[in-house]
């Protein structure tokens, strides 16, 4: 009955729900503008030309209406939103389908984590699109709070919103052949497959494609990409909070490549999100950039549709998803309405949707041996020392050997030479695991910053002046059951709770943001800190982005992928 009516409206034989009229159309598949208006039936594109007869007509007055945003990489824990909170966050800005891989929560609490956001995903005006998580945990180098098998893989593809396999972080695993990753791999069989390969080339990069890799979204410079690109791969340009590539990667984008190049942001902060936008701002950048603005909405819609093949959106024509965003000026792109399946959601930046109530499940879930300063002194064995160096708007690390400070036989920081101590908690099974590392390019000069986002087994993380700031900070998140923290002169200066997951946060978007400029603020007190030094002490624990990192287990040197210090 439904597609009989379709056919009726689209013929203009009977009434729409709804026409937009006197429209400038973002024609993605044609790269063209074109006058128009849209008529649309239920959640459904009738037609789109003239039309009249709508039991609802919007005058749009020569806006143009571009196909509702396609998020095509992300992980929604890291906004620190609840899924319903991130919902009120995105959907102003014209993101409508989502494909996020939720390993952040699956690493914590495993299926449970990935069936939680998937409840709520039913709930909202946002299509959430979900990739399998297929490194849970990333590596063995780690200690995480559960394991997929391909098992498991295959058991979410049973779920109708999972769509592939989530990127696949272990590329040592898949270069040499490890059985059970190259088993999630088959797994996905007939679905889009997601890499993660930073500065992966050559005859490796080859052997990573052939075992049915399709994607990636690491490359942070323009040869890198290129190769990836003419080897086959679908590049996912990324601007994220603390991963910002797209000003080097943009010139990859021609009349020839751009089918295969689509917009992401991997990692976006709450913070962010509320000041710049989601795939909006990357959009809205890359039209400052000097891309040309079909080009860049095209490389937030049509292409990620087509890589995920979801053949039912990415452009406004006939029997698409009425999932629309209009705007009065597509230089700068900002949003004005929002259609989400045929029905506006939200005007000038203001949601207008109802809300559910946001649940406070999957709480408990820090669980850590109890320790005292003793616990994070590092003895001092004569010899240099492993030392993690950051690199600005980066995160990837470079390695590099020291002779640190010592003091009664200890290392110690040593902050007139910005070197200071990172520790990574264990916090899944009380093992009591606790590794100790150095780091410089934070630039504290006092007190300590912890964290429970620690990507991706999300350990508890602190980097500090001293053993005593450190403990502080970690007894605070332990005892808020998750989140961010900044401790200083003996006390909490500001915090951030997460308690869902300690990982996101369950209260209003606007407190969310309150307390999150509270913590960055007070954060930029201790010293001259990097723009988003949160985010960038959640990467640090990562042990499968170069060259080194920090887990419950020691120091990693990833290109070697082994634990080089257990200090």
């Amino acid at each position: 009955m439904h597609s009989r009516n379709l056919i009726r409206v689209a013929r203009g034989e009977e009434a729409a729900d709804l026409v937009l009229k006197n429209c400038r159309v973002v024609n993605t598949l044609a790269g063209v503008i074109e006058e128009a208006d849209i008529a649309v039936l239920g959640d459904t594109i009738a037609g789109v030309g003239s039309y009249s007869n709508g039991r609802q007509i919007v005058d749009l007055k020569n806006s143009y209406v571009a196909p509702g945003l396609i998020n095509g990489h992300t992980h929604i824990e890291s906004s620190m939103l609840h899924p319903a909170r991130y919902a009120e966050a995105v959907i102003p800005r014209g993101t409508l389908t989502v494909i996020t891989d939720l390993h952040e929560i699956a690493n914590v609490c495993g299926i449970e984590g990935v069936k939680f956001c998937m409840r709520w995903g039913r709930r909202l005006p946002l299509d959430m699109k979900f990739m399998a998580p297929s490194c849970v945990p990333a590596t063995p180098l780690e200690t995480s709070g559960a394991n997929f098998s391909a098992e498991d893989i295959r058991a979410l593809f049973l779920e109708p919103d999972v769509i592939g396999l989530g990127e696949v972080m272990n590329y040592p695993g898949v270069l040499v052949g490890t059985p059970d990753v190259l088993d999630k791999i088959a797994a996905a069989a007939g679905r889009p497959v997601d890499g993660h390969a930073p500065g992966v080339r050559g005859h490796d990069l080859d052997a990573y494609i052939a075992a049915g890799i399709m994607s990636d979204h690491e490359c942070t410079t323009y040869e890198e990409a290129r190769e990836k690109l003419c080897k086959g791969m679908h590049i996912m340009i990324r601007e994220g909070s603390s991963e910002k590539n797209l000003e080097a990667l943009l010139p990859l984008v021609t009349d020839l490549t751009y089918p295969r190049c689509l917009f992401v942001v991997d990692d976006r902060s709450a913070a962010d999100l509320d000041a710049e936008g989601d795939i909006d701002h990357v959009v809205r950048k890359a039209i400052q950039l000097g891309l040309d603005p079909i080009r860049a909405i095209q490389l937030a819609t049509i292409n990620p549709a087509r890589y995920f093949r979801l053949h039912d959106r990415g452009s406004i024509s006939p029997g698409k998803r009425a999932d629309l965003v209009t705007l009065h000026d597509l230089s700068d792109f900002s949003i004005d309405k929002v259609f989400y399946c045929g029905k506006m959601v939200a005007e000038e930046g203001v949601p207008l949707f109802q809300l559910p109530s946001s649940d406070t499940g999957l709480t408990d879930t820090v669980r850590t041996k109890s320790f005292d300063s003793a616990a994070l002194s590092m003895a001092d064995d004569g010899n240099e020392f492993p030392l993690i160096e950051l690199i600005p708007g980066q995160i990837v690390t470079k390695k590099r050997y020291i002779r640190p400070a010592i003091s009664e036989g200890c290392v110690v920081p040593d902050t007139e030479r910005d070197i200071l101590k990172l520790v990574v908690v264990e916090r899944h099974s009380r093992t009591g695991n606790i590794g100790k590392g150095l780091v410089t390019g934070f630039g504290l000069k006092k007190g300590a910053i912890a964290s429970s986002v620690a990507h991706d087994s999300h350990n508890l993380i602190a980097v500090g002046t001293s053993d005593d700031d450190i403990l502080g900070a970690l007894n605070a998140l332990i005892e808020m059951q998750g989140g961010l923290v900044v401790f200083a002169d003996g006390k909490i200066q500001a915090a951030l709770p997460l308690p869902v997951a300690g990982l996101m946060s369950p209260a209003p978007l606007h407190e969310v943001l309150l307390q999150m400029r509270s913590v960055q603020a007070e954060t930029h007190l201790l010293g001259a800190l990097p723009q988003a030094p949160f985010a960038l002490l959640s990467f640090l624990a990562l042990p499968v982005i170069p060259e080194l990192r920090l887990t419950d287990l020691g120091v990693v040197d990833v290109t070697e992928f082994r634990i080089i210090s257990h200090t």
